[in-house]
């Protein structure tokens, strides 16, 4: 008696052989099941990584610091040397905001810059392709360091005017209201804006601090110098210097007319350049 067995198909026999594959998954009753999309990223986690990305480097841990370092400084300062009649609330929350106007734009700039400088940019776009809403996570972080430095101001500040009265024997004067709050993060989130702007357009940590000191520092003292020896200039100074009317508005002496140049001021140093900005990086080439 002899068997017949089948032969087996060879490798390159079983190669040849039709395989199917279900090209979309099918329930129970056959019928194509639809794909979901994964769910976007909320706004709210981008925020919190770039915090985190904002401060857990140790240079980003000393600019936090020196926020509150400098705030002890100045008021030292203001304890050492200023008389007894110029110890006022608002003299230790307006000096102690000056250096306050460096330490945060520059933290806006490195949030933004981080991405080139330190090429970490084709990581974060890979895992969120929108870079739109990175750069709004970006200047939300940014916006939101102005809470704490603005308390500490305030806070620091009140503590030096305490203790400067104590010192001169006479009555502490609290010249500062709850407006007056308003006004100092209102103002330090302008400039902090402007150079998360300049960050954005530039794309390079020391190129957007220079310009950004050129535009705090070096700009105002040259119109003030043409507002002083032309008078044309000085009528029109307040609807061209965003710095002449954000100074102001940290001094909390912004008023009538001064809302309008503080708004077509911002409009041409602030939202024009930021349309540029945003597009800039949309656009731009991730290496």
């Amino acid at each position: 008696m002899t068997t017949e067995t089948t032969p087996r198909a060879t490798p390159a026999q079983a190669s040849d052989r039709p395989v199917h594959v279900p090209s979309e998954p099918i329930d129970g009753q056959g019928a194509p099941q639809a794909r979901t999309a994964p769910a976007a990223i909320p706004v709210r986690r981008l925020v919190g990584v770039e915090l985190r990305k904002s401060f857990d480097t140790r240079s980003g841990q000393w600019l936090l610091a020196s926020l509150g370092l400098a705030a002890i400084l100045t008021t030292g300062a203001i304890l050492a040397w200023p008389p007894a009649d110029q110890l006022t609330y608002s003299e230790f929350t307006l000096a102690i905001g000056v250096p306050m106007t460096i330490i945060l734009p520059i933290i806006a700039v490195l949030s933004v810059t981080s991405e080139w400088s330190q090429r970490s940019g084709l990581a974060t776009f890979t895992l969120v392709p929108h870079r739109g809403r990175v750069l709004v996570a970006k200047g939300v972080a940014a916006v939101m360091v102005t809470v704490p430095a603005t308390a500490a101001a305030f806070g620091i500040g009140a503590l030096g005017n305490l203790s400067g009265s104590a010192l001169a024997g006479v009555d502490p004067v609290w010249d500062q209201a709850w407006v007056d709050v308003g006004y100092f993060a209102l103002g330090q989130t302008l400039l902090l804006l402007t150079g998360f702007v300049l960050g954005a357009l530039i794309r390079n940590s020391s190129g957007a601090i220079v310009a950004y000191m050129l535009y705090g520092f070096v700009a105002p003292g040259l119109l003030a110098f043409l507002a002083f020896s032309q008078q044309w200039f000085a009528d029109a100074r307040p609807w061209v210097d965003a710095k002449y009317n954000q100074d102001a508005l940290l001094r909390g002496a912004l008023t009538g007319d001064g809302w309008s140049h503080l708004a077509a001021t911002s409009a041409l140093w602030l939202v024009i350049p930021m349309v540029f900005a945003v597009l800039n990086v949309l656009r731009s080439e991730v290496k």
